[in-house]
């Protein structure tokens, strides 16, 4: 099987944004609401589970501060409240502190390079992808991508298979064509249901999910010099080590 597109993930897979960028986003947006909320690192791990900015605001609220009185007017709160978190987490982007997740930039210009198309399919918002593309591989880069599939484009977030489903579409391509790269067992669920076989790089967020399924588990994709360790191999016999590259993914696309 030719492999004739990448399809990632971004929170998590390209950078790691969700500790340091998505999470202090969201507390200064509740501070600056005057809202006493403070999601610390231990919390915003649990509230991960769930996808989506202004669902993980929902969900918090219902699961962890009930005590909180909900405004009539709570969707358009919560829509303002994600609005400005967004905002911020651009501002974050703008001074360049989030890098992108070691053999990320070596794995899209190898990709470029050999005419393997590039997509992105997820659940963060346009502008939190834009954002990030621009603050690390440049304005340019926003052309590479030929299909950006993200936020509330499609009816359900992940771990539905529908932004998949979309991108797959949006390029007409089969799922059998491509592979998708992800870090999460939400994301695992969603590209398998939209029958893509899946590369994972775990963080200190998802390295405990299940994985169950997944075609190869890294700890990141590696370089020459810093090589990924191999965490999970079903259908390959593998080093303990390695720099994921197009000639592995093919090796994946054949098993």
């Amino acid at each position: 099987m030719t492999l004739q597109a990448l399809i990632f993930d971004v929170d998590g897979t390209l950078a790691d944004t969700e500790k340091d960028a998505h999470r202090v986003a969201f507390n200064q947006a509740f501070s600056e609401a005057e809202l006493d909320w403070v999601w610390n690192e231990a919390l915003y791990g649990q509230l991960l589970a769930v996808t989506g900015g202004k669902e993980r605001i929902a969900y918090y609220l219902d699961k962890f501060n009930r005590a909180f009185a909900k405004p009539d007017n709570f969707t358009p709160f919560v829509a303002d409240l994600h609005a400005r978190k967004t905002e911020i987490y651009k501002e974050l982007m703008l001074q360049g502190k989030i890098p992108l997740r070691t053999g990320v930039e070596r794995l899209i210009t190898q990709a470029r390079g050999q005419g393997v198309r590039l997509a992105i399919a997820t659940t963060t918002t346009m502008l939190n992808v834009t954002s990030l593309l621009q603050s690390t591989l440049g304005e340019e880069s926003l052309e590479w991508f030929e299909v950006i599939a993200a936020g509330d484009v499609v009816p359900h977030k992940k771990p539905a298979p529908d932004i998949y489903v979309y991108a797959l579409r949006e390029m007409g391509l089969a799922a059998a064509d491509c592979l998708a790269l992800e870090d999460s067992e939400n994301g695992l669920i969603s590209a398998q249901a939209a029958g893509l076989k899946t590369v994972i790089t775990v963080n200190d967020y998802t390295r405990d999910h299940d994985f169950s399924g997944a075609a190869l588990v890294l700890s990141d994709f590696g370089e020459p010099n810093a090589p990924a360790s191999v965490l999970s191999s079903p259908y390959l016999t593998l080093p303990q080590q390695l720099s994921f590259d197009l000639k592995l993914a093919e090796q994946i696309m054949d098993v």
